[in-house]
């Protein structure tokens, strides 16, 4: 085995490491470590590779571009906002979608155009030719689909879906086009099949994520997530790279598996969100509301938690917004240290990116014992004292169980309603981001606490350290003297 060969297989290693640290809380650092020196040794390997096959020029250029891309990232990643990570996320499927239409291009060009066929086994060619097709058309929609996302996700453009007449079938058309396409290019190919391809692949990128409403922004993101790894594979191929392909499979694999959990989450087939329709922007002022509703202030809520004997948050979207994370992680201190159990409740499908909540939290040290994902909380609301709704909406919305004409309906939902008390942070009353009205809102046993998510949990946290909140272990240990 060369040093190269030796070295992929160390880094895919690596890779494999780095995906099993990231899907548990407790060995997510270790997992972003390997996967950091997995990328590294990948790109010294390749360095190291081209400066035995080619001239100093072309080496001084990768290194170049290795020194300018790394700089680029570390000073995107120290700048950028939680709240802005799923377009970034985007943007960088985009990035990978472009690079493998590149790969696809050069690729032709130094097989066909410069006559190089030679380098192919003639049984081979074809293989060849097909790869580079489908290399491209898998890059293209990618690249466009992610353009897409990150615009959605940024606020850039509309968040409802484009309903052109018939979209499913133009979506099903580009398909059955490209099939034909990729056929006639494997037999004869040609630089004008090349270009109608790429055009192709473009279009339906942009229209397969434009028809997707705001709604489903989480599993576009994943979905984006399995296109560019299957967009790496088959630039791999056409590199005869094998830690490309071992990397594009795993990452295509694994978005594809995160696509499916998260359609479960949201009760809807991979195949109704492609198709769109869900997740259409609330109109201006939001939904009809559905009854009257309680407001309460940061005093009162703080009261609440003192008199509790178990809390539960549920965050959402809005919590990123106002940056919230770090009051939260506070305020389940103090809870905690009174005696109160203090738990969090994650939905699949919070925030717009799967995962959002969970990293916020980290990052605010919240321990990780407890913060639960929806299947281990929903059981447990009906014995809660208080939940505290942090910007969530379309996941708590009792609509998705009550109503069947609703449409959310069968989506699984935490059931926070069960509880003694909820109390929703909200800025106003207008529907979420699948612009459907929550009923939540009027029920007798949920408090609205309107402002800014952050300074409310500020508000509460100062009323709790003014006494205003009642120490139930104090107050114990007050009955008890008087006993």
């Amino acid at each position: 085995m060369t040093a190269s060969r030796a070295a992929d297989l160390v880094a895919a290693l690596l890779f494999v490491l780095s995906l099993a640290g990231l899907s548990q809380h407790r060995t997510s650092r270790a997992g972003v470590v390997y996967g950091i020196a997995g990328m590294a040794l990948a790109l010294a390997a390749t360095v190291v590779v081209s400066a035995r096959s080619v001239s100093a020029g072309p080496v001084a250029l990768i290194l170049l571009a290795t020194v300018i891309g790394a700089a680029v990232g570390l000073w995107r990643a120290r700048r950028v906002e939680m709240t802005q990570m799923p377009e970034l996320i985007a943007v960088l499927h985009s990035f990978v979608g472009l690079a493998a239409v590149l790969v696809g291009w050069n690729s032709y060009l130094e097989v066909e155009a410069h006559g190089s066929r030679g380098r192919i086994a003639a049984d081979l060619i074809g293989i060849h030719h097909a790869e580079v097709f489908i290399g491209v058309f898998i890059g293209a929609v990618t690249f466009t689909g992610s353009v897409v996302a990150y615009l959605k996700l940024s606020a850039r453009i509309k968040s409802r879906p484009l309903t052109l007449p018939g979209k499913n079938a133009l979506n099903l058309g580009a398909l059955a086009l490209f099939a034909v396409l990729t056929v006639w290019f494997t037999v004869s190919p040609g630089l004008p099949l090349m270009v109608a391809v790429t055009v192709l692949a473009l279009a339906l990128g942009w229209h397969l994520v434009a028809s997707i409403g705001g709604g489903d922004m989480p599993v576009v993101v994943s979905m984006l997530n399995s296109y560019s790894g299957w967009a790496a594979a088959a630039a791999g191929f056409l590199l005869d790279n094998n830690l490309l392909i071992v990397t594009g499979a795993l990452v295509g694999s694994s978005g594809a598996y995160l696509s499916y959990i998260m359609c479960q989450a949201m009760n809807r087939s991979f195949l109704s969100v492609i198709a769109g329709g869900f997740g259409i922007e609330a109109p201006p002022g939001g939904a009809q509301e559905q009854g009257e509703h309680r407001e309460v202030r940061a005093p009162e809520a703080a009261e609440l938690l003192a008199r509790a004997r178990s809390v539960v948050i549920t965050p959402g979207y809005g919590m990123a917004v106002a940056q919230a994370q770090h009051p939260v992680a506070e305020l389940t201190r103090r809870l905690r240290e009174r005696g109160v159990e203090v738990r969090f409740g994650v939905h699949p499908v919070a925030g717009r990116l799967p995962g959002h909540m969970n990293v916020l939290l980290a990052e605010a040290k919240v321990p990780y014992d407890v913060v639960l994902e929806m299947d281990e909380i929903n059981d447990d609301f009906a014995d809660t004292s208080v939940v505290l709704v942090i910007g969530a909406n379309d996941t708590v919305n009792p609509s998705a169980t009550d109503d069947p004409a609703s449409p959310i309906a069968g989506m699984p939902v935490l059931r926070v309603w069960e509880a003694e008390q909820v109390v929703v942070f909200k800025r106003s009353m207008a529907s979420g981001y699948a612009g459907v009205q929550n009923p939540l809102f009027f029920r007798d046993n949920t408090s609205m606490l309107f402002g800014d998510a952050k300074q409310s949990v500020e508000a509460i946290l100062e009323a709790l350290g003014s006494g205003t909140g009642r120490d139930p272990r104090a107050a114990a240990r007050g009955a008890t003297a008087v006993r």
